[in-house]
């Protein structure tokens, strides 16, 4: 007898090859048969009209901190995802010289908008080695599965201290410790090593993160840490410096390479066309063609979509918030703030005044923040009011921009109308990155690439100004269903999700339905899959602030056999584990 059936649903089996009408049986943890699965089972879960597919894998998230406190793993765990990947660009919480415990939670806090207050409050700490926190983890409940690379910036401050806040160079023993520490978590099952080396990564006391300038040597020595091992993978995030002369480009890259060549292992770089140097991606895309090409394994992370910011009354960073007249109710009520900004007089005195400064020093705000107030009339050009459900290719009609313009209004008091609708809960969506032609077909050109991964969601991270851990939902609804032109296949779409990741990562027991793999499975009315609007909870600990979104169509998940998702809301099953490595 089956343990549970899923019948007359189209199995997307994660190969890229086109579904197949049948049913899936599982006993225990594990897929046992497809097609014609005859046998009586204990449940049997019908699937018609829907597709039935692997559970997906994230390969960015920053759910470090959130994995000790949440079995959920919300949103991601939303969104058809049963395998995270954290850890990532080089910041987390482990290794961690007990005491300094501040020390990590000032570096997420300004790198990834985590809540300082939710961290401290929320973690509760306890190892020091690598191998200790994911025991840790490991001995909590989740709904997903989690895997962790080693944070070059955690492994830094572990072994060098002060000197690495300082941004001191390592000396040769500060490298061999460095290096001990990554082998002994390897060992342990982590993923790989993760490094940051962008000027937008800050603390939240507005410093450098502890690994931007890592020297070669250091580099270099940590890389040969994966030589002669048959797993492993290296993730990087690198501004590459363009915009201060080509040579910087090619130097940073140069190192990147060197890096992945000399581990012999696979080594992932974010990819996105930023803004002040529109060109880098196809530049960076030239290098990892011509790197394959001579046999090293380069890949880039993609997003499926802009990546922007959400600004609102209640989120991280609005355009007001440097205002002299705003920021002097800013402690009010939203209703509050609401009414003042309606009154005739303390708007007028709000839309003629200069903003003060709002990033740097003392502020988990970027210099983008800044620049954003200093050139909103371009800028907005690309910002759109977030619809419900949110559209992530808009037209430059709706823009705040050309609302303006056919309103006769302002740029900034258009903006501010904007952000007053709906009571103010109103978000205004702000494509930065991949949307300066307007549109995704610099995303398409990305994804069609060979060496790129569907990344970058950034899930648990950023959590008063992004939503990205829906990523899945907009690769399956936007492009294998809704996108006019260069759509994908729902075949192709699935692949990217679960088995391209899974080969990636090394994974050989998921991202496929065959008989033998881990029962990881979503059923998904692919026709009523749809997204909603982000919308803001005060339930991080210490009361701290988070965006969440919810997608209709995810009759259910199922995680290692157990159904952990019945039409998008938890069962209660938590059957998760800490995925270690090569164990």
């Amino acid at each position: 007898m089956y343990d549970l059936k899923i019948s007359g649903g189209t199995l997307v089996d994660g190969s890229g090859r086109p579904g197949l009408r049948g049913d899936l049986a599982i006993v225990g943890d594990r897929i046992v048969a497809l097609g014609d699965c005859p046998g009586p089972a204990r449940r049997t879960v019908d699937a018609t009209g829907c597709l039935v597919t692997p559970g997906f894998v994230d390969l960015h998230t920053h759910y470090d901190g959130q994995a000790t406190w949440d079995a959920e793993l919300a949103p991601s765990s939303w969104h058809g995802v049963t395998t995270v990947v954290m850890g990532s660009c080089g910041v987390g919480f482990a290794p961690l010289v007990r005491g300094e415990e501040d020390r990590l939670v000032d570096l997420m806090e300004g790198v990834e908008d985590i809540p300082g207050s939710a961290l401290a409050e929320g973690i509760p700490w306890g190892w020091s080695r690598f191998a200790d926190y994911l025991d840790q983890v490991d001995a909590l409940p989740h709904a997903v599965d989690l895997m962790a690379h080693v944070p070059h910036d955690a492994l830094r401050l572990y072994v060098m201290g002060d000197r690495a806040a300082a941004g001191e160079p390592a000396t040769p023993d500060d490298v061999a410790a460095m290096a001990a520490e990554l082998a002994h978590a390897l060992d342990a099952g982590a993923v790989g090593l993760s490094i940051g080396r962008t000027d937008n990564h800050r603390t939240a006391a507005g410093r450098p993160t502890p690994g931007t300038e890592a020297h070669r040597d250091e580099l270099m020595g940590l890389a040969a840490v994966f030589s002669g091992r048959a797993l492993g993978v290296l993730q990087a995030v690198s501004d590459f410096d363009q915009e201060k002369g080509p040579d910087r480009f090619d130097g940073e890259f140069d190192l990147l390479e060197e890096m992945a060549e000399a581990a012999g292992r696979p080594l992932s770089i974010s990819l996105m066309q930023r803004i002040n140097v529109p060109d880098q991606w196809e530049r960076m895309l030239a290098r990892v063609d011509a790197a394959v090409a001579r046999g090293v394994d380069l890949h880039v992370q993609v997003a499926p979509r802009p990546i922007g910011v959400l600004l609102g009354l209640r989120t991280t960073f609005h355009p007001f918030m440097g205002h002299p007249s705003y920021k002097a109710i800013c402690h009010l009520p939203l209703a509050e703030q609401v009414a003042a900004l309606k009154d005739p007089s303390l708007r007028a005195r709000l839309l003629a005044e200069t903003p003060d400064k709002v990033a740097g020093d003392g502020s988990p705000m970027p210099p983008l923040a800044d620049a954003l107030l200093a050139r909103v009339g371009e800028a907005a050009y690309l910002m759109y009011p977030l619809a419900d459900p949110p559209v992530y290719e808009p037209d430059l009609a709706d823009s705040i921009a050309m609302r303006a313009t056919a309103a006769g209004q302002p740029v900034l008091e258009a903006l501010l109308d904007a952000l007053l609708e709906d009571e103010g809960q109103a978000m205004v969506y702000f494509a930065i990155f991949n949307y300066l032609g307007l549109n995704l077909d610099v995303v398409q050109q990305m994804l069609s690439h060979p060496r790129s991964l569907i990344g970058l969601s950034d899930g648990g991270a950023h959590v008063g100004t992004i939503c990205d851990a829906s990523f899945p939902s907009t690769l399956l609804s936007w492009w294998a269903r809704d996108r006019p032109q260069g759509r994908i296949s729902v075949e192709e779409a699935v692949r990217r999700l679960t088995a391209e990741p899974s080969d990636y990562l090394g994974l050989t027991d998921r991202g496929r339905l065959a008989p033998g793999l881990l029962a990881d499975i979503n059923i998904i009315d692919h026709a009523a899959l749809c997204l909603h609007r982000p919308e803001l909870h005060d339930d991080l600990p210490a009361g701290g602030r988070r965006l969440l979104q919810r997608a209709t169509g995810y009759r259910a998940t199922i995680k290692s056999g157990q159904l952990t998702f019945e039409e998008g809301r938890a069962t209660g099953a938590q059957p998760g584990r800490v995925v270690r490595l090569g164990r």
